[in-house]
């Protein structure tokens, strides 16, 4: 099954707030990134996300983007880059 970048991010998103206890709520207030875009990401509406979210979206985890792409996700043979 093909993974859009939408999906591989959403992903990440969920192993991060599992992994440090936090709520989706509280990283859209650390992030900066309205609900509606967050709903979107996490319901897998959209196919691509912007460059300058995935930005926030580490930021409101305390990493810089690198390390938020640091994972088996953004690696796997199933990504969809087109």
């Amino acid at each position: 099954m093909k993974l859009t970048t939408n999906d591989a991010v959403a992903a990440r998103i969920k192993k991060l707030l599992k992994e440090r206890g936090i709520t989706l709520y509280r990283l859209e207030q650390k992030s900066g990134v309205y609900h509606g875009v967050m709903d979107r990401i996490m319901k897998g509406i959209n196919h691509t996300i912007e460059l300058s979210t995935t930005f926030k979206l580490a930021r409101g985890f305390n990493m810089g983007i690198c390390e938020f792409l640091n994972d088996d996700v953004f690696r796997s043979e199933d990504l969809e880059i087109d």
